[in-house]
C-alpha cells in the first residue's frame, strides 16, 4: 500500500495550489516569482512550467521548451489517474496561445468538478503601456472565457481596458472598469497598476454578493526608478497569498502585498547599488530570496484608502 499524500491528508491551513506559469532556470520570473513565497505563507504549491527558458526574455537570447495544450492536459491525467488533483486554488500567469489558453479552461473545469469551491486566481497576462505582448486572437478568450471563471483577477490598466473595452483614464474609469469585471464573474479585482496624472495607484474591489454594490479602495504607490522583471507575478501571488488569510478584507491584503512588495524592490534597488551598477540603466532581476522577511512578515507601510 502506497503511503498517503500528506499535503491531501493533513492539508497546511492555507491550501494547495495548482500555479501554471512560465520558468527560468535563472533569475525570478513567473513560478520561479510566485512559488517560493507562496510557501513562505503557508501553501503547498505544485507548479507547472508553460515554458521552461534559460531565462526570461528580456535578455538577448534565450533557449527552451514550450508546453503545448496537450502536454499540460497529459500531466493532469496523470495526477487525476493518482487522486492527486484535489486543490483549493488555482493560479494562472503568462499564457502564449489560445490552443493553450483553452487547455487552461479544461484545466479549470477539472478541477471544480473535483473541488467545487476551487479560488482561480487568474493574471491576465496580455501587455502593458498601451502594447499587447501576446497574440490578439487571447484577448477575447480571457474576455468571454477566462474572466467568467476566475474567482479573483489581476491585469494591470492595459489589461483591464482590454478585458472591458472602457478607457481608463481617471479613478473613477477605474473603479468602473471594476465593476464591468465583476458583473462577468469575478468577486474580487485588483488593477494592480494605474497611471493617472503622473501618479501610480492600485484599486481594488470586492463584491461580497452579486448584485451588491463592491467594497472599493485605492492604495498610492510610489514610484521607484527602475524597471523589474517578475513583478507582476510576484504581486499576483501575494495577492492569493494575503487574500487567503484575509477572506472579507480585500483591502487589507493588498496593503500587505504592497508593502512587501515595495520593500522587495527597495532592497533589490540598494543591492544593485551597492554592487556598483546604475539601477535605471537595464531591467532588474528581483532579490526575491534574500527579500523573504519582507514576505513572511511585512511592515504595512502602504495604507488603504476607502471610496464612499
Amino acid at each position: 500500500m502506497a503511503p498517503p499524500i500528506l499535503s491531501l491528508v493533513l492539508p497546511s491551513e492555507t491550501g494547495r495550489i495548482l500555479s501554471i506559469q512560465s520558468h527560468t532556470v535563472q533569475g525570478y520570473v513567473g513560478n520561479k516569482s510566485a512559488v517560493f513565497p507562496l510557501q513562505i505563507l503557508g501553501f503547498d504549491v505544485d507548479p507547472i512550467n508553460s515554458v521552461q527558458f534559460s531565462n526570461h526574455t528580456g535578455y538577448p537570447s534565450f533557449k527552451g521548451q514550450v508546453l503545448n495544450g496537450q502536454q499540460l492536459w497529459d500531466l493532469i491525467e496523470g495526477l487525476e489517474a493518482n487522486d492527486l488533483l484535489y486543490y483549493t486554488h488555482l493560479l494562472t500567469g503568462y499564457i502564449g496561445s489560445v490552443s493553450f489558453l483553452n487547455a487552461v479552461l479544461e484545466v479549470v473545469n477539472k478541477l471544480r468538478s473535483i473541488n467545487p469551491k476551487l479560488t482561480y486566481v487568474c493574471d491576465p497576462v496580455m501587455g502593458d503601456e498601451g502594447k499587447l505582448y501576446v497574440p490578439p486572437e487571447l484577448v477575447a478568450v480571457y474576455r468571454e472565457k477566462v474572466v467568467p471563471a476566475a474567482s479573483m483577477l489581476t491585469p494591470n490598466q492595459f489589461e483591464a481596458e482590454q478585458l472591458t473595452e472602457f478607457r481608463i483614464v481617471t479613478e473613477r474609469d477605474g473603479r468602473e472598469a471594476c465593476n464591468i469585471l465583476h458583473a462577468a464573474g469575478p468577486s474580487k479585482v485588483v488593477i494592480t497598476s494605474i497611471n493617472i496624472d503622473g501618479n501610480l495607484l492600485l484599486i481594488g474591489s470586492h463584491q461580497k454578493e452579486k448584485g451588491q454594490s463592491a467594497e472599493q479602495f485605492k492604495i498610492v504607490i510610489p514610484k521607484i526608478p527602475a524597471y523589474f522583471t517578475g513583478t507582476g507575478d510576484l504581486m499576483t501571488a501575494l495577492l492569493l497569498g494575503w487574500s487567503n488569510k484575509h477572506p472579507d478584507n480585500l483591502d487589507r491584503a493588498a496593503e500587505l502585498a504592497v508593502s512587501s512588495l515595495q520593500a522587495l524592490l527597495q532592497s533589490t534597488v540598494n543591492d544593485y547599488r551597492r554592487a556598483g551598477y546604475d539601477p535605471q540603466s537595464s531591467s532588474l532581476e528581483i532579490r526575491l530570496i534574500q527579500s523573504q522577511d519582507d514576505i513572511r512578515n511585512p511592515q504595512v507601510r502602504y495604507k488603504a484608502e476607502q471610496y464612499q
